[in-house]
């Protein structure tokens, strides 16, 4: 049995008063972004990054636009430490990108992490120690003042190797976590770090306050984020960092609403990788702010490319309902939202609006490299006919009549149902042809001849049935008229052509289809429907006909 009363909260509200966030809606400016996939989301790989994966990957995110990234704890590994000399060895770091690296508040480590940065033209040196009150109690069984002490003389050394080393170096500062220490308590700690540091208008330093944990709702991090900035010394020569990890699967609700409390840089990872749950998704947030308007700065145009070559140096899966990323968060299988999609695209055309507003698509897919028809309107047993018809109609140009879209709803999910799969465009086409194009059997005509005088058209053709021909002549107030007068006479059926409707389709070079849909309504009231292309409009409707007679036969 699950035992509830063993768990009790192990964090630290802050006062009601630091809760001016609240009153702000929406996020209006991105923050400064800091990627620390090549370090947080390395290290929490089953294979981590080989050297050449490490390059590839760093390449990537140069082009996504990020211009601060951690790319390594030096002092863990070779591979760690070569990665970083053949950064700075090879000329690899633009000169508006600045690479960071992490250390441990420990002298040995600090002093190779100095040796790995020699000649870094920017680099940020993030050093840190735990100060939770679990970590202090279980792991380093120190005092405060012990645990302080630790940060502190990480400051001093930091600061002093920085100027003996070649290199240009900032500084940043973590109170491991920060979500389980008391916030006076880290407030205490950062300041006595600032204190040592002495941030300046030329010498920013970046104080990171960390979800290692997640422990508590979101807004009691927001809470505890503002609380830090309002009463941080040096505030204004001071960058506010968040990393937070996603242990309750909010690490995204508690990076907004952080960023609403008053912190000015983010670090996490793409696609969320990172230690047990993983990180905050960058690409999650960025794309949020981007679907209300706000640039991110961050480049997700070519979203599926981002995909493969995550999945290719990382040797994960993003999950197919990931945010943004998933080959299926704009899918939509259910009739009713493929209609309304439909509805709202079409909308849009009519209107020739730049806003998007489509109902159930949250962003247009075509931003992120994404297309309509193999990403969008999806069908299987559960479709419904707007998606079906829109598929049709984007993705090859019929653009049936509203019954006819029901009847051939009916026989896709028919088809889907009884095969257990769903049916991509080409599968939605053959259904449609196969039910609706059926001009040759068993009936079909031939040696079509119009004649008018006035407003009556005559027409003589051979129907052929079962091989036999029969010559037949009839009169109407239009050529379609005439032929169905034709064939009422020659097969002894009495029905009500229902239904018309026709457009053109542009064909290759200049030349252009006719399309032509007819619906036959019998004496009981069941209707058929036929379809029929030609480059001639007549002779595509008297396909249509013949093909919606052969339905009423079957």
């Amino acid at each position: 049995m699950m035992n509830a009363k063993k768990y009790q909260p192990g964090y630290f509200p802050v006062s009601e008063k630091y809760n001016k966030w609240v009153k702000k809606d929406h996020i209006t400016a991105p923050p400064i972004w800091c990627s620390v996939d090549m370090r947080d989301g390395n290290q929490s790989l089953v294979i981590p990054m080989s050297l050449d994966e490490k390059l590839e990957y760093y390449k990537l995110l140069l082009e996504v636009g990020f211009k601060e990234i951690e790319v390594g704890f030096p002092a863990a590994s070779e591979t760690e430490y070569e990665f970083l000399r053949t950064l700075i060895d090879n000329d690899m770091i633009p000169q508006d990108v600045t690479v960071q690296v992490l250390t441990q508040c420990r002298e040995h480590i600090i002093r190779k992490t100095f040796e790995a940065c020699k000649g870094a033209p920017s680099a940020i040196i993030h050093f840190y120690n735990s100060t939770s009150v679990a970590q202090r109690e279980q792991v380093f069984r120190k005092s405060k003042e012990e645990i302080k002490k630790i940060a502190v003389d990480g400051a001093k050394l930091v600061k002093k190797l920085a100027a003996e080393y070649e290199g240009n170096f900032r500084f940043e500062y973590s109170p491991e976590s920060f979500t389980g220490t008391e916030p006076e308590y880290a407030l205490e700690v950062c300041n006595a770090v600032l204190d040592v540091l002495e941030p300046s208008e030329t010498n920013n330093v970046i104080i990171n306050l960390p979800v290692t944990v997640e422990m508590s709702l979101p807004h009691v991090y927001a809470s505890q984020v503002e609380y830090m900035s309002e009463n941080m010394k040096y505030r204004e020569h001071v960058t506010i960092s968040l990393h937070p990890h996603n242990d309750r699967g909010t690490g995204v609700a508690d990076t907004e609403l952080a960023l609403l409390a008053g912190a000015d840089r983010v670090e996490g990872t793409l696609f969320g990788n990172g230690e047990r749950t993983g990180n905050v998704d960058i690409i999650t947030l960025a794309m949020n702010m981007y679907s209300h308007g706000v640039d991110p700065k961050l480049d997700f145009s070519n979203m599926p490319y981002l995909v493969e070559k995550y999945e290719k140096c990382c040797r994960m899966h993003v999950h197919e309902r990931a945010p943004y990323a998933g080959s299926l968060v704009f899918a939509a299988f259910s009739g009713s939202h493929q209609d309304a999609i439909a509805k709202g695209m079409k909308f849009r055309d009519e209107k020739s609006l730049e806003q998007w507003n489509v109902p159930y698509i949250p962003i247009d897919p075509h931003d992120i490299s994404r297309t309509y028809d193999a990403d969008v309107i999806r069908v299987n047993s559960q479709s419904g006919k707007g998606g079906i018809g829109y598929l049709l109609e984007q993705t090859y140009g019929y653009s049936l009549p509203a019954g006819m879209r029901e009847h051939l709803s009916y026989r896709c999910k028919s088809v889907s149902d009884h095969q257990h799969k769903e049916l991509k465009a080409s599968d939605v086409l053959d259904v449609f042809k196969n039910t609706y194009f059926k001009n040759q059997s068993p009936l079909s005509i031939s040696n079509v001849h119009f004649t008018t005088e006035g407003d009556i058209t005559k027409v003589d053709l051979v129907f052929t049935k079962n091989g036999v021909d029969t010559a037949a002549s009839a009169t109407g107030n239009g050529s379609l008229d005439a032929v169905s007068n034709a064939l009422k006479s020659y097969s002894g059926k009495n029905y009500v052509l229902d239904v018309y409707t026709e457009h053109s389709m542009q064909g290759k070079g200049s030349k252009s289809v006719a399309a032509a849909y007819i619906g036959l309504k019998d004496e009981q009231g069941n209707m058929s429907w036929g379809a029929g292309t030609e480059n001639d409009i007549i002779r595509a409707s008297v396909n249509a006909l013949i093909s919606a007679f052969n339905n009423m036969e079957v």
